[in-house]
């Protein structure tokens, strides 16, 4: 996959930004800038929710690298059921005003993709991992199997994913996008130590979730 070059609105937003602009204009020339006020305000938070900023990678080894911005809302040891093994759990929660660009925690091998459908309950329940609709990424990795788990949200209703079986991605590079609210869960080894605690706030790639030990 080659990686998107981040040029700062997401590919995906174009036409939602595109159709937000040209109708706040239309009032605007039909009924005049008062009653186009309002529509510039949506145009405006589409704008800021499809941005896609360039993230720098950091250096070290043994790193597993938030997914996306947002907020830890779990930190546990628990089962993977996508590669049915014991595994740390470390959840990202995003909000209508996060960047919601996905990115790759850990480089590895794509071992499978699962999607599954489900329900739309708020992604900030625990329950929603399970429930929700959800796309899971299956990776091979140095350090073992990492699972990453795209989750829908109350209003998310659309989950893109750009990685298929097989493919080679890196820590940092871009494979999915989430619509309006949503989490991403990452499934780790248990000998991995997480670095994150229950309610901070988190940018995806530039934030260290946990750390693998040395071999």
């Amino acid at each position: 996959m080659t990686p998107w070059p981040h040029p700062i609105i997401a590919r995906e937003g174009w036409p939602f930004v595109g159709g937000s602009v040209l109708l706040a204009a239309v009032v605007w020339a039909l009924w005049g800038f008062a009653a186009s006020v309002l529509f510039w305000l949506i145009a405006g938070f589409v704008l800021q929710f499809f941005r896609d900023p360039q993230r720098q990678v950091p250096a070290g080894d043994g790193l597993v690298l938030s997914p996306a911005d947002g907020r830890i809302v779990r930190v546990v040891e628990t089962h993977d059921p996508y590669a049915d093994r014991p595994a740390l759990l470390v959840s990202v929660f995003m909000n209508v005003f996060n960047v919601h660009s996905n990115r790759v925690s850990v480089s590895g091998r794509v071992q499978n993709v699962q999607y599954f459908p489900g329900s739309f309950v708020n992604a900030d329940l625990d329950k929603a991992s399970l429930e929700n609709e959800r796309n899971a990424v299956v990776l091979d990795t140095a350090h073992g199997t990492v699972t990453l788990v795209q989750v829908a949200g109350l209003i998310a209703r659309r989950i893109l994913c750009y990685v298929g079986e097989g493919q080679h991605v890196s820590a940092g590079e871009r494979y999915g996008f989430i619509r309006f609210g949503s989490r991403v869960d990452v499934y780790l080894p248990l000998d991995a130590m997480p670095k994150v605690v229950i309610g901070q706030k988190v940018s995806a790639t530039e934030t260290v979730l946990a750390e693998f030990r040395a071999s």
